[in-house]
């Protein structure tokens, strides 16, 4: 007897008729609280988080909630429509109709004949995973080795990816003969599409098996290290060729990317590929100038502030700012003065102040009011 189908939105703890961001929202909720790296040994949790992350494979998938709302395609065996797709966990609609014109079924003749080989399905390579990874500003701009825990989904062990049950194999699609597509003729047009009883993979099982369920597959936890390259910004989006979910049936495996999220510094602010500092400035250093020692990436530089800086004055160090991604060089340091006014004044800054009154002789807004009287 075909197992039964499982109740993904149960799973996830939401509604039939929940949105998009409303499952996206229940799953990272439910992820975060399952995980393996906050639940170390924990079996339970660890196959809980294998369930959430298969529920939201599906029902994050427009294609894939359809055919599981319908019980068609994929899920067809849960209801005695047909067989189980092993791909539908490695692409979509769209991935499965780019690749439907693969090898031949058998030919018994060329062109000439008009009896060539017929297209057939392909199986779609896997599906592309992403994950984000946290670092601290420092991590980001020397890069580093971060360990990561990633859902995914492995060949079953018990059927090695066919997804029918040991010592039967999936059989033709009686639908479509093993084409994976259906042709409807619309006036002069013909229209093609997946096949509706085995969603395009060409063959149908009628014994799943018990271990996968039919799906050749199997969720697991993928652990690996990453290497960071130095000069990430929040929000970077690195690919990992061949790191994403296995490819049904022997298909290459698809791609994993990992996006940044950068921690905020207490004293560097990123701008784009260079790197934003405020100094403060007393008084008699911006009048009179100073050398001054300001901070950079890794260590301190001795900067010249010239007389009569202004507040909001900016110098750059070229090349001191975070790495470039592709090995473009580095970025640029912009140091920005601000004038640090103090509560009260020393005796050598109010004698400072004095005599600047004196030199700018008088109230300093005399000329502003004399200019709005005059227009």
């Amino acid at each position: 007897m075909p197992p039964a189908k499982p109740d993904y939105y149960k799973t996830l703890g939401v509604g039939k008729n929940a949105s998009e961001e409303e499952i996206k929202k229940s799953y990272r909720k439910l992820a975060r609280k399952y995980h393996p790296d906050r639940n170390a040994g924990d079996k339970q949790a660890e196959e809980r988080f294998k369930e959430i992350s298969q529920a939201h494979d599906v029902l994050s998938d427009p294609d894939k909630r359809k055919q599981y709302d319908r019980g068609t395609g994929p899920f067809a065996f849960a209801t005695g429509g047909g067989g189980f797709d092993p791909g539908a966990f490695g692409g979509s609609v769209s991935d499965i109709l780019s690749n439907l014109f693969g090898g031949a079924t058998g030919s018994t003749g060329g062109r000439a004949g008009g009896t060539g080989a017929r297209p057939r399905a392909q199986a779609p390579r896997g599906r592309d995973l992403e994950t984000e990874v946290s670092l601290s500003f420092q991590q980001a701009i020397d890069g580093a080795q971060i360990p990561l825990s990633v859902p995914t989904s492995q060949p079953c062990p018990t059927c090695h990816g066919t997804g029918a049950k040991p010592g039967t194999s999936p059989k033709v699609c009686p639908a479509c003969s093993g084409r994976g597509i259906e042709s409807q003729s619309q006036g002069i047009f013909s229209i093609s599409q997946p096949c509706s009883r085995c969603a395009g993979a060409g063959t149908i099982i009628e014994e799943p098996c018990a271990t996968c369920g039919g799906t050749g597959a199997q969720r697991s936890v993928k652990r690996l290290r990453v290497n960071i390259p130095p000069g990430v910004r929040d929000g970077s989006r690195i690919r990992l060729a061949g790191k994403g979910e296995s490819g049904p049936r022997g298909a290459d495996p698809g791609d994993l990317y990992v996006i940044t999220r950068v921690s905020d510094s207490s004293v560097f602010k990123r701008s784009g590929d260079n790197i934003e500092v405020e100094v403060p400035l007393s008084i008699p250093e911006a009048i009179r100038g100073a050398v001054i020692e300001v901070p950079t990436l890794h260590g301190t530089k001795r900067l010249r502030v010239p007389r009569g800086t202004k507040h909001g004055t900016v110098q750059r160090l070229r090349g001191e700012g975070p790495q470039r991604l592709g090995g473009k060089g580095n970025g640029d340091i912009h140091y920005r003065f601000v004038i640090d006014v103090p509560a009260s004044l020393s005796p050598e800054e109010s004698e400072i102040v004095d005599r600047l009154s004196e030199v700018m002789n008088g109230d300093p807004r005399a000329r502003l009011f004399a200019e709005a009287k005059g227009a």
